[in-house]
């Protein structure tokens, strides 16, 4: 293997190297990683398998998200950020072929991550009328106050399921006044197929929201059997049973 000197640092790097199913080597002095390409079956344990289905879908939700004019502060980058938060969501499993562009609208979806206060928010009703609810008051609006409203849409493009995101400003003029706090109130907060997150944004700071949705399609790929089918497309799993024991 060759090696590359680096006086400055008093270390021999190699040019190329794996570690753990990944390359790094080198290029124009930055190090460069990605997934190892084999003849040698991979290990992929059940803890391995959950996590790489995890980073998938993680992938997959960027992909349809990124070009939304999403705000992730928090990292170096925004998808990074973004990367960071979606792993905390529920593994979905799905088969090989449809890993790369399959995606789920569930609940926790971070839409943004900032430094201003979280708005809390929930599905409800506002007098019979289907409601987005929050915890925004009056005294929350500024001059310089702005009310982002994304909203996520499950689709099954060519029997995929698929979600596409979309942002629209809200003007506070749009909220309606119950209790004491704020709500956006309208038929559209029924549908069991979209998800939403109400996003305060004041100069090019923001709150971190999650999305809030009833959207249940998701849950039959968390399943066992789920779990089974996408394994086996992948070639099985690893010296492990499918689920540890509860």
């Amino acid at each position: 293997m060759k090696k590359k000197d680096s006086a400055g640092l008093g270390m021999t790097i190699p040019k190329r190297m794996r570690i753990a199913g990944m390359t790094f080597y080198l290029r124009n002095g930055q190090l460069i990683g990605r997934e190892s390409s084999t003849h040698e079956k991979r290990s992929n344990t059940l803890p391995q398998f959950i996590q790489r289905q995890k980073m998938r879908h993680t992938t997959a939700l960027w992909k349809m998200l990124r070009f939304c004019d999403v705000m992730f502060t928090e990292r170096r980058t925004a998808y990074q950020n973004f990367a960071s938060l979606a792993n905390q969501l529920p593994a979905v499993f799905v088969a090989k072929r449809q890993m790369d562009q399959s995606s789920f609208l569930m609940p926790g979806i971070p839409m943004s991550d900032g430094i201003l206060p979280m708005v809390k928010q929930d599905l409800g009703e506002v007098n019979g009328v289907p409601a987005l609810l929050t915890d925004l008051k009056e005294g929350d609006r500024t001059h310089n106050a702005k009310l982002r409203l994304y909203t996520a849409v499950q689709t099954l493009e060519y029997e995929m399921p698929r979600v596409r995101f979309s942002m629209r400003e809200v003007s506070w003029r749009d909220m309606t006044v119950v209790d004491g706090r704020l709500a956006l109130v309208g038929e559209e907060f029924a549908d069991e197929m979209k998800g939403w997150a109400l996003v305060k944004v004041v100069d090019d700071r923001c709150s971190p929201q999650t999305i809030v949705t009833r959207c249940t399609l998701y849950q039959q790929y968390t399943t066992e059997e789920a779990l089974k089918k996408a394994a086996n497309s992948y070639g099985g799993l690893t010296g492990t049973p499918y689920l540890s024991p509860r």
